[in-house]
Order: C-alpha cells, then structure tokens, then sequence
C-alpha cells in the first residue's frame, strides 16, 4: 500500500474540506477559497457586491464543505439577521401573491429572505406575527395595510428598521407606504356606470367587516353615487370569504329585493363571476339588462362571456417598489418620498 508523502500531503485537502460536514465554519470557506472571511460574508449576505469570480470560488468551497450559515448566529453578531418579514392578509389571494412574488423577483441576489405570515385581515393576528417577526431580529417588515393595532404600531417604531407598509395610501405612513387609493376605485366605477346611463345600482361585497380595503371601495362607491344625484345603492354583505357561489347568491337576493337594478359593483372579481353566472341563469342580458364590474382584474376576467369589466389594481407594481425602496433603505438610503400613489385602473369590457 502507497502511503502519502509530506509533498502529497500539502495537496489533498484536510478531511472536514473532503467530507463537508456539519461542522464546516466561514473560516474553512474562505481559507478554501482562498479569500478572507469577511469576503464570505459579504458573499453569502449581500452576492451583488462580491464579483462574479471570487462568488464562484466560494460558492463551490461551499459545495464542497456543504457549509451551512449559522443564521441565528448572524443576527446576534449584528443585531439584524437577513430576513424580511412581509405581512398579508390572504396567501390564496392572487392579488397579494402577485406582490410578493414580485417583492422576491426584486431581492434575488441582495441575500434577504422572506418570512411570510398571514393575518386573516384580523388586527389581532397581525400583531400576534409582528411579535414573532421581531424574535427574529429582521431587517425591514413589510405590512398589507395602513390599520395596525396600537400594540403593533408601538412594537414596530421601537424596532428602528425599515417598515413598509403597501396597498393603501395614508398621508401619515409608519414609514414609508406604497398603494393606491380604494375609494378612488369605488368613485370611477359609478362615473363609469353613469357614463352607461345606469341609475339604479347595486354593490356586493364579502367579510366587509373585517376587509377594510373593500369596505373603503365600497365607500367611494357610495360616496360617488350621491354626488351624481344617485339613489344610495341596494347591498348584500356576505359574512364568508368571496366565492362565485356567494356571488351568484347575493345578486338573486340583491335581485329579489330590488329588481330594477341595472348595475352592480362587486368587491372583487370572484363574487362579480358568480353574479354574471347568476345573470345568465336568469336569462338577463349582461350588459343589457344589467351592468356588472369587479375589482381586481384576475386572470379569468378577460376569459369569461362576456368580458368581466374591473378595476385592476396595481399588485406586480407595488411589489417592485416595496422591494426597490427595501434595497435602497437596507443600504442606507433614504427617499426623498414616503407615500407612493402608485393608481389604478378601470378595465373595459363586455359586461358594462
């Protein structure tokens, strides 16, 4: 059996760098790679200001090591760790899934990671996951929403960290706040309607005691309708999440109640299909007979027959500047703005 020389020996790297064990530390990593420690972590933290040449040396003593960063250890050596906590009142909602898929896309390679929690539009619950956020020492968190219980607003202005808050407008953010205007949503669907000749309308809206956002599209709407000279608008609440189903329901009983309607606005997309099915059912033209808009613009509302009209909000673009002035703030700058109206927009189709 050949044994190893001293010569061969300064060329076959020690067993941990072989192996890639547990217990591999940045220092192995670097001296692997051949650069400091402090390279490493600025590598492993932050991959955009590490040039490409040095980030593929140590991504593969990486590899080799199987070297895992001690995250927890991080955020106590610098008192923040690499995480950003992003607050959403639904995961299933596409409206709030969009944002954060763009919030990702806009942080890919600064080494942030998000931490996702879902409040149920409760207050309480978002209080509850700010809490739980904060344990983790994050760098920024970002809210849906300008309402926050008082306990959550206290917890985050002691935190001194960058906090964005999104979806709304306020003229008073805890920071910095990206959105648009709810009761401008609710006000251009009545002028839209009016525009249409309708003057009998109708909304219907889901858990409009908990989703404020709706109920402030609802708001304008009402608001709109009497500065036209308009009849206050019938309504049917539904306690439950929006479904097709509950919209189909609440138009028959909005319809039933109030037959001469000829225009609802929905809170949002779903209840506005499951009103257009019910429409159908009933034989009523749409628009003819009756008008129909939702809110959101989802994928299916193009789709459908006639075309769903709606407003769509700007949900992709919110997540871009959420994580724009989260890159900016987490480098130490600061904007020269606070508040971003980032608009909406009525979407014209078949069912108006």
């Amino acid at each position: 059996m050949t044994k190893a020389t001293p010569a061969d020996m300064s060329t076959v790297p020690p067993p941990r760098e072989r192996l890639g064990t547990s217990r591999s530390r940045m220092a192995d990593v670097a001296r692997l790679a051949g650069v400091s420690t402090a390279t490493v972590s600025r590598a492993l933290r932050q991959p955009d200001r590490v040039s490409p040449a040095v980030r593929a040396k140590i991504e593969e003593a990486v590899e080799r090591l199987s070297y895992r960063r001690n995250l927890m250890a991080g955020a106590l050596a610098s008192a923040r760790s690499q995480t950003i906590g992003v607050i959403i009142p639904s995961m299933i909602n596409s409206f709030f899934s969009a944002t954060v898929e763009a919030i990702e896309e806009g942080l890919a390679g600064s080494g942030y990671q998000l931490l996702i929690g879902n409040s149920r539009y409760a207050l309480e619950t978002e209080e509850q996951l700010v809490a739980s956020v904060l344990a983790w020492s994050p760098a920024a968190i970002v809210l849906t929403g300008r309402r926050h219980s008082r306990a959550t607003i206290r917890a985050l202005l002691a935190a001194d960290i960058p906090i964005v808050e999104m979806w709304e407008l306020s003229d008073q953010p805890i920071d910095t706040i990206v959105g648009f205007s709810q009761r401008s949503a609710g006000q251009m669907v009545v002028r839209h309607f009016a525009e249409r000749g309708a003057r009998r309308l109708g909304f219907i809206g889901a858990m409009m005691d908990r989703d404020y956002r709706a109920g402030e599209r609802h708001a304008g709407f009402v608001e709109a309708a009497a500065a036209a000279g308009i009849a206050p608008p019938a309504e049917v609440r539904l306690p439950e999440r929006a479904s097709a189903t509950g919209g189909g329901d609440a138009l028959r009983s909005l319809l039933d109640a109030h037959p001469e309607t000829d225009a609802v606005f929905c809170s949002n997309d779903v209840l506005a299909l499951g009103a257009l099915f019910e429409a159908q059912r009933r034989g009523w033209l749409v628009p003819q007979r009756l008008k129909i808009c939702g809110f959101g613009d989802l994928d299916f509302a193009a789709a459908s027959e006639p075309g769903l009209t709606t407003v769509r909000p700007p949900r992709r673009e919110i997540g871009v500047k959420v994580a724009e002035l989260l890159r900016a703030r987490l480098a130490g700058e600061m904007p020269a703005e606070t508040v971003f109206d980032l608009g909406s927009e009525l979407v014209l189709r078949g069912s108006t």
